[in-house]
């Protein structure tokens, strides 16, 4: 199990998501959003195997503060063969946000999405916030999905995100609850 110090001090952890975290998130993610509508996305997505990577973070005190998961988007057209994740949701305890909690928890998403070789990151998000990591709108728009606009991005982690589009793509199942 992968588990790394995010911060200097050593006062958040970001670690890999077990089983007998399932609750701690789910009480996360309702607390981050005001509503348990994406905790119920994280644990469709987690029931149905669509979740490629999921992370949590922890306090110095054990505490869950934050968590953050990718799940397994399918293509089809010119890049069908790419490995396209979408980077949702992203949770941090209302207390806690822009904190950097965040930011550290998106960072070791990207970071093992790339150790395992996916091509693509999608994410529906704020403009002002994900660019940061390389996300991009103007990328997005050879990605043929439910969502548009230009708080629909993508970071491209290979060439071949780059060119192997346009590409069509379809979401895990639970995610048609927002299309």
């Amino acid at each position: 199990m992968r588990s790394s110090i995010i911060d200097g001090k050593g006062d958040i952890r970001v670690r890999e998501a077990n089983p007998s975290d399932r609750r701690a998130i789910h009480a996360v993610v309702s607390a981050a959003f005001g509503q348990p509508v994406e905790a119920d996305l994280v644990d469709r997505l987690r029931d149905c195997g669509a979740l490629v990577v999921d992370y949590v973070a922890e306090d110095a005190t054990g505490r869950m503060v934050g968590h953050a998961a990718a799940s397994r988007v399918t293509g089809a057209g010119q890049g069908h063969r790419l490995a396209i994740t979408c980077l949702a949701p992203v949770s941090v305890l209302p207390d806690l946000q822009r904190s950097g909690i965040g930011s550290k928890l998106i960072r070791q998403v990207i970071e093992d999405l790339k150790e395992k070789d996916e091509d693509l990151i999608l994410v529906l998000g704020d403009p002002a916030y994900y660019p940061r990591f390389g996300f991009d709108a103007g990328l997005a728009r050879l990605v043929k999905a439910p969502y548009a606009g230009d708080a629909f991005m993508a970071l491209a982690l290979s060439e071949a995100a780059l060119t192997d589009l346009p590409v069509e793509v379809t979401f895990a199942t639970p995610f048609e609850a927002f299309e």
